[in-house]
């Protein structure tokens, strides 16, 4: 049987394995929810908002500051949102379990296609975490104890920024102790491919570059990948995918599933010191330090 893309049968059926709204009937109530409980976090916690990281308008970060006296680990969370939607506002609502539990919370918000590329993205995203290191006193932060997150496009952007060749920018090549990646894409062929394709614009050298499959190497960063059992099907498939090819490079990596839980569900374990998403971050400080 003719098949349009790796054994998808038509456009239809790739799209739909691709569409994170489509596949919750309740999109809206979900984007409501996100608003509501990142503007209680903020509310507080009372970070520091728009602290510019770079030159653009979009450059910009909440600052989440250690409550412990000592300097704290650092999570530095990158927004979803398709590459083409949304800011760090929206996902407030992951700093308030981390907090909690003696980090500090640093939530990034990067440029957007078809603004920019997703070469300029994955750059600001380096940017982002550049400023982290070097400011990191500013906030009780621990710049040797620095975790990085994302949901969605912003677990792309993680491990695109955890495998840099961090020594160009003059910072560690161990900067990155920890990369946490939750329902993500890695691989932009597909999305190439798919409804997303007119707002990314992704030309064959975007696909083989800033795709973090096509581009792994050894490192001694730990990876962790989670995935709700109700997500499209694309964005399972993709993570799975991605944990055999980290793990066949020799790095470590661990994965887990969230039951019934979709593609929005799933930060609801950042609410709370002993959420799983919590103990996931603090995991991963315990594996880097191992």
């Amino acid at each position: 049987m003719t098949t349009l893309y790796a054994g998808y049968p038509d456009q239809e059926t790739l799209d739909r394995a691709y569409d994170v709204e489509g596949a919750v009937p309740d999109f809206m109530a979900y984007a409501s929810r996100y608003m509501a409980d990142s503007a209680a976090a903020r509310n507080l916690l009372k970070p520091r908002l728009d602290v510019p990281y770079g030159p653009t308008r979009m450059e910009t970060l909440e600052v989440y500051a250690a409550q412990a006296s000592d300097p704290a680990p650092i999570l530095v969370f990158i927004h979803g949102g398709a590459w083409k939607s949304l800011d760090a506002s929206v996902f407030s609502l992951v700093a308030p379990g981390p907090v909690a539990a003696g980090m500090a919370v640093v939530n990034v918000t990067y440029d957007l296609c078809p603004h920019v590329s997703i070469e300029e993205m994955v750059r600001q995203v380096r940017a982002a975490i550049s400023w982290t290191w070097r400011n990191a006193d500013g906030f009780g932060g621990d710049r040797d104890r620095i975790i990085v997150a994302g949901h969605s496009a912003g677990a792309h952007l993680t491990t695109m920024a955890t495998l840099t060749d961090w020594d160009r920018y003059g910072l560690p090549e161990d900067v990155v102790k920890g990369a946490f990646g939750i329902s993500g894409i890695y691989d932009m062929e597909p999305i190439s491919r798919s409804f997303l394709q007119p707002y990314l614009r992704l030309t064959a050298d975007a696909v083989r570059w800033q795709s973090p499959i096509r581009n792994l190497r050894t490192l001694q960063t730990p990876l962790t990948l989670a995935w709700g059992t109700d997500e499209p099907e694309g964005l399972i498939s993709s993570s799975q995918a991605f944990e055999k090819a980290w793990q066949a490079v020799g790095n470590s990596v661990s994965s887990f599933t969230l039951e019934d839980a979709n593609h929005f569900d799933v930060l609801d374990g950042f609410a709370d010191k002993d959420g799983v998403m919590t103990r996931a971050v603090q995991d991963l400080l315990e594996r880097s330090a191992a």
